[in-house]
């Protein structure tokens, strides 16, 4: 029972993050970058917005999956 309970908390964990960085990816891809980037370091620009990406989108659905956890927990105040 508990093993069916972790498979599917890490299958919506991964769902999340794979959701949130894909919004992320797409909101960042708005921002327009030309102005900071120097001639011949292109590469590196998009490895940090790879990098941002991850980092934002997991942040965002570590506290949406936090939040979600607290909120089911509340039943226990009672």
């Amino acid at each position: 029972m508990f093993d069916q309970f972790y498979a599917q908390q890490a299958l919506i964990s991964m769902v999340s993050h794979l959701i949130f960085i894909i919004i992320t990816w797409k909101v960042l891809q708005s921002v327009k970058l030309d102005a900071w980037i120097r001639k011949g370091h292109v590469f590196e620009v998009r490895v940090l917005m790879i990098f941002l990406t991850i980092t934002i989108g997991t942040s965002v659905s570590r506290f949406f999956l936090e939040f979600l956890q607290w909120s089911q927990q509340l039943i226990h105040l009672f």
